[in-house]
């Protein structure tokens, strides 16, 4: 049975109007953004001989926990935050089918974090074009590095929606949804950061590896959560 575009696009703008009343994932979307940058910006201003120290750094891959942890923090509340003000059941009972109501809540949720990834991954290119030592900028922002950014964050991005919202439909607290959901991408995490800082040495291959395994997992997240959305437990509040 074909999806209906109609109803998805009715999910995300439903979404969307939610995390606009809630100010708590509002806050959340700002300030872990905050927390990724300031760490680079340092090391970056703190520079005196860049080819020498940041020779075998990726700095810009620091940037890559925010799409690790900003979509999963907005994917924990999908379920349960729906639970908690009593507008899961009369949307459940809607025609709308499982996989287009869970399409639209991870689209909704990944449009903002690709967007909020992508724009202060661009503050912090033009901070330290504009503000950095002479010859950090030409030394740290490479190609492949930039590539890997554009590339990289909606695949992180959506396999940290599908672990949040996984999650969700199993936790009967927001804020418990929110910490489990933080932790279980903490792995994604530490892997973005281990590459940044080479201790996992960064090259084509293991790009090319990571992304098909990324392309792998979004797959293996979006069937896993269809099999754990259970209307009937769901309605019935049930674990």
């Amino acid at each position: 049975m074909k999806l209906s575009r109609r109803r998805i696009r009715a999910i995300v703008r439903k979404e969307l109007r939610t995390y606009r009343r809630n100010a708590s994932i509002v806050v959340a979307m700002a300030v872990i953004p905050l927390l990724f940058i300031v760490q680079p910006l340092v090391s970056v201003f703190a520079v005196s001989a860049p080819e020498g120290q940041l020779g075998d750094h990726h700095e810009l891959l620091c940037l890559l926990g925010i799409p690790a942890l900003v979509p999963v923090m907005l994917a924990a509340y999908a379920v349960v935050g729906e639970r908690q003000e009593g507008t899961l059941e009369p949307l459940l009972g809607t025609p709308i089918r499982r996989d287009e109501l869970l399409l639209g809540k991870a689209l909704a949720v990944l449009a903002p974090a690709v967007a909020i990834a992508y724009a202060v991954f661009g503050i912090f290119l033009a901070l330290v074009v504009l503000f950095a030592r002479p010859g950090v900028a030409s030394a740290l922002i490479r190609g492949p590095d930039i590539v890997a950014q554009l590339i990289f964050t909606p695949l992180i991005a959506a396999w940290s929606i599908w672990i949040g919202i996984a999650i969700s439909t199993r936790a009967n607290d927001v804020r418990v949804a929110q910490q489990l959901s933080v932790l279980a991408s903490l792995p994604t995490l530490a892997v973005t950061t281990l590459i940044a800082f080479d201790v996992i040495h960064a090259s084509l291959g293991l790009g090319l590896a990571l992304g098909v395994a990324l392309l792998l997992l979004n797959r293996l997240g979006w069937r896993l959560v269809s099999a754990l959305f259970d209307r009937e437990r769901l309605i019935a509040g049930t674990d």
